[in-house]
This record gives structure tokens, C-alpha cells and sequence, in this order.
């Protein structure tokens, strides 16, 4: 775990980096380890169903209402993927009349957690940047003019 003491902050990067950065060659493996987790959590979705599901199990259309916006084949598309990763866990009622299926968050679905308030964080942090700042860290556009000779 970090400390306080293990973060540094400068006008570049005001929020805290661990220190001191990593290596080339560290990146390399890091790198990979990030591509997979984007390859499983990104997208527009599947975020918002895991804090979904972190208020307890739900059925798919309490589900679907509780993440706004998604379209019932793009929320089943996502629990299959979620349910494969071990996520989320999926159970059925077939002694009910329709079948009832219910969706839970796996004991390794909460292990996000950490990863979803840093995640929440640091987009606090920067909305607040973008919002109150006049300046942005990124550079102008610049006109590029061609003189034909």
C-alpha cells in the first residue's frame, strides 16, 4: 500500500504519482496487465452494472433500469461477459413462472472496488481542472500556413 510519503505531486501532474516511476522494462509487463483490464472493463457499460449490482442481487430489467440508457441486447451482451469473466454470478429460478433470473455481484467482482473509487477520484479531480481552470495543460492548435514558392 502506498503512503503519503510515496507520492509526489508537481505543476505537470498535480495529482500524486507513486515514486519514482517505472522503468522501461517494468512498463512493458505493466503495460499488458493494463490492456487486460481495459479489455474487460472498458466501454460504456460494464462499470456502471458492477456498481449496480453492488446494491445488492437484482433482476435484468431492475438492472436495466438502474444503468440508464442501455438497451436490453447491449445489457445481456455485457452480464455474459461479466458472468465469463467471474465478475457476476447468474441464477436461475425455474420453479417460477416466467423464469426468474437473478444477477449478483461475485466475491471477485467486489475486488473493483478499489479501482472504481480511484477511478472516481481522479475524475473528480479532473473535472474540477477542466471546469475551473481557464488554461489547459494541452497545446494550442497551432495554423499551419503553406507559402508556395
Amino acid at each position: 500500500m502506498l503512503q503519503d510519503t510515496d507520492l509526489i505531486s508537481n505543476d505537470l501532474y498535480p495529482m500524486p504519482f507513486p515514486v519514482p516511476p517505472p522503468s522501461h522494462a517494468n512498463c512493458t509487463g505493466a503495460m499488458r496487465s493494463v490492456r487486460d483490464a481495459l479489455d474487460l472493463l472498458g466501454g460504456k457499460w460494464k462499470l456502471p452494472i458492477i456498481v449496480g449490482l453492488s446494491n445488492g442481487p437484482q433482476r435484468f430489467k431492475q438492472l436495466q433500469r438502474e444503468v440508464a440508457g442501455i438497451t436490453a441486447k447491449m445489457l445481456s451482451k455485457e452480464l455474459k461477459e461479466l458472468e465469463i469473466n467471474g465478475l457476476i454470478t447468474r441464477q436461475v429460478d425455474a420453479a417460477t413462472v416466467p423464469v426468474a433470473v437473478t444477477y449478483t455481484l461475485a466475491a471477485y467482482g467486489n475486488t473493483l472496488f478499489p479501482v472504481i473509487e480511484a477511478l472516481h477520484a481522479w475524475g473528480r479531480e479532473h473535472r474540477i481542472r477542466i471546469m475551473h481552470s481557464g488554461e489547459t495543460t494541452a497545446p494550442k492548435a497551432s495554423r499551419v500556413v503553406e507559402v508556395v514558392a
